[in-house]
């Protein structure tokens, strides 16, 4: 059983976001899912942008840090897309994390990674916010630092695939997505 801090994408706390939080607790897992925004949801991701720029960055990421607090050290960071930035920003303040779980997104860095921390990341495949050159320079980064980083990617499918109420939305890749995130869970 893991501790999960699950971070929600740009959007806000969409029903994707705890519907994935629900599968999870339902194979045994605890998972914390912040409403980082306070506010409802945003329909678009150009809304969402907006919603970011008006509450703010740092207040976005005090708010995940709260959420943390009180949970385990060794609780894995989790995110979608904006939240997988977040996830792997807190993870320099929280060095004994249990694992980095990014969805549509990378996160986290070489001067925060501990040798041997697990580390799975899952993009769509082309992602148009994760150049593929990108990807490839901060997996080299992360894997040179000790992190123990597997890339999963999903071709055709968009950026947030995993989400049911995006037109990105793609069944059988999410599928495959979740029953990775599972295997992936499953000794925490």
């Amino acid at each position: 059983m893991a501790h999960v801090l699950l971070l929600h994408s740009v959007h806000g706390l969409r029903p994707a976001v705890l519907a994935a939080a629900d599968r999870l607790r339902a194979a045994g897992h605890l998972v914390t899912t912040p409403d980082l925004y306070e506010a409802p949801a945003a329909a678009t991701v150009e809304a969402g942008f907006a919603l970011l720029g008006t509450i703010g960055h740092g207040t976005v990421l005090d708010r995940a840090r709260r959420a943390v607090a009180a949970l385990p050290a060794e609780t894995v960071l989790a995110g979608f897309s904006m939240g997988a930035g977040i996830a792997g920003a807190l993870l320099a303040e929280r060095p004994r994390a249990a694992a980095l779980l990014l969805m549509h997104g990378t996160g986290g860095g070489p001067d925060s990674v501990r040798p041997g921390l697990p580390v799975r990341l899952h993009l769509a495949d082309p992602d148009e916010y994760e150049p593929p050159a990108d990807v490839d320079e901060w997996r080299q980064a992360m894997t040179a630092a000790g992190a123990e980083v597997v890339v999963h990617r999903y071709p055709g499918s968009g950026h947030l695939f995993t989400d049911p109420d995006s037109p990105d939305f793609d069944a059988p890749a999410a599928a495959v997505a979740e029953q990775r995130v599972r295997t992936f869970l499953a000794p925490y």
